[in-house]
């Protein structure tokens, strides 16, 4: 049986997932609520929790990811800049490297590490407003943070080949990807320890 929260969305379409289709004039439509709605309408489910899948109307294709990055683009262009420049750089040369697949499992427990402390770090502000020091242990943690995904993306780029004259060799050995993996879990190792510090 399908319900619907208090602001008129059912449960239930796709999993938990509530059912947004796209069509060809770029509007959106909520098929739970049988409503068009906005990106700022999808950002807001966002940060409540709520989990939503976008398919194009006319050829049934999921293009959740394509909305979500349209989503973050709007953002951006309001002046939010939560995305450094440089970040972006190192983002984009990733694109087409050999170690592209490993980037997104990487970012995804970067943010689930940023998430689970975000509830402390906000405590923290909260506890300490107005005082510099909260304010600089609030800034510790995220430098701290930071370095590790610094020291990460600096452990990825010398294996993502040999450059040498603007030229590019592709490596292929085997035992870079098991080193790789093992580098990750020393890191994840280091994202757990730092959160038991902060805890």
């Amino acid at each position: 049986m399908t319900t619907k929260d208090a602001k008129g969305r059912k449960n239930g379409a796709t999993g938990d997932a509530t059912v947004i289709k796209k069509y060809a004039n770029r509007r959106l439509y909520n098929t739970a609520t049988s409503s068009y709605v906005t990106l700022d309408f999808l950002a807001d489910m966002v940060k409540n929790g709520e989990d939503f899948v976008v398919f194009d109307a006319k050829s049934g294709e999921e293009i959740t990811h394509s909305v979500l990055t349209q989503i973050i683009f709007e953002e951006e262009s309001k002046g939010q800049n939560l995305l450094p420049i440089q970040f972006l750089r190192q983002l984009i040369k990733f694109y087409g490297d050999s170690l592209q697949s490993f980037v997104p499992s990487y970012l995804e427990l970067s943010m689930d590490s940023f998430s689970r402390n975000q509830d402390d770090l906000r405590k923290r502000m909260l506890d300490t407003f107005g005082n510099a020091p909260g304010y600089s242990m609030f800034e510790d943690s995220v430098r701290k943070n930071m370095e590790l995904y610094s020291q990460a993306m600096k452990m990825f780029t010398p294996m993502s080949g040999v450059y040498a004259g603007g030229a590019k060799e592709k490596t292929e050995d085997p035992g870079q990807i098991d080193d790789l993996k093992s580098q990750l879990a020393a890191l994840q190792d280091k994202l757990e320890q730092l959160e038991k510090k902060g805890a």
